[in-house]
This record gives structure tokens, C-alpha cells and sequence, in this order.
């Protein structure tokens, strides 16, 4: 009698930790799902001081706060940093969405940059645009 209960007692922990792998792989699962924030479109408009403003639109299948696209970048063609759009909320219901950046400088010699997305799960690693700035 005490084989058999021990027996059940294995099956039932064992039956117990399949379903917290289950479980564990089911919220991973969904937290990766949404990917990587892709960006999509590029606009820029030289701004009569100089400088420039960015209208970028990116795609991301936002999941709330534990999952969503967090901040846009311009960078030079040696990777320097030359404007960041940081993304304060989910944009869960809204996609894709478009976010404006002014008042960016940049330097002389520079004629195309890189826009490269980023989300709180990946980081960044989407798809990224590289374009000619307008009269270069």
C-alpha cells in the first residue's frame, strides 16, 4: 500500500511540474510574440535653422506594458547616436503609429542616416531604414 501511495504522490508532482513547464513556456511565448519593432517609414523635413525634424513611423504588435515599442533612434553611418524619440506608453491599439522628433542636429559631412526601433523585450533588431537627408 505505501508503494502505491508513493507512486501516486511521484504522478501527481510529476503531473504538477509539467504544468508549471507548460505554464512558463505559455507566458514566455506570449511576452516574445509581438517581435521586434520594425520601422516603416521615414519622412524628414530640414527645418529653416538647419536642423532637422523626423517623422517616423514604426510597427510593433505592442502586448501592454511587459511588451511594447519603447524609443526610435537616428543614428550616423559610424552608429552615433544623433537623436533619440523616447515612447512613454504602449500603442497597443494603434498601429502602425507615426511619432515626430525636431530639432535634430546633425553634423557636417553627414549625408544618410539610420532610423532603428526599439522594444522593452528585444531591444533593438527590427528593421531599420537608411536614408539620403534632403539636400545632400
Amino acid at each position: 500500500m505505501a508503494m502505491r501511495q508513493l507512486g501516486m504522490e511521484q504522478a501527481i508532482l510529476h503531473a504538477g511540474i509539467s504544468v508549471l513547464v507548460l505554464l512558463a513556456t505559455l507566458l514566455v511565448a506570449t511576452v516574445s510574440f509581438a517581435g521586434e519593432a520594425d520601422v516603416e517609414d521615414v519622412r524628414i523635413v530640414r527645418q529653416a535653422d538647419g536642423r532637422y525634424r523626423f517623422d517616423v513611423t514604426v510597427r510593433h504588435a505592442d502586448a501592454g506594458w511587459e511588451h511594447y515599442a519603447d524609443a526610435w533612434q537616428v543614428l550616423d553611418e559610424a552608429g552615433n547616436v544623433l537623436g533619440e524619440r523616447v515612447l512613454l506608453h504602449p500603442h497597443d491599439d494603434e498601429q502602425p503609429f507615426t511619432r515626430s522628433l525636431s530639432d535634430v542636429a546633425i553634423p557636417a559631412g553627414v549625408s544618410r542616416v539610420t532610423i532603428r526601433a526599439r522594444d522593452t523585450v528585444h531591444g533593438f533588431g527590427g528593421r531599420e531604414v537608411t536614408v539620403e537627408l534632403p539636400g545632400s
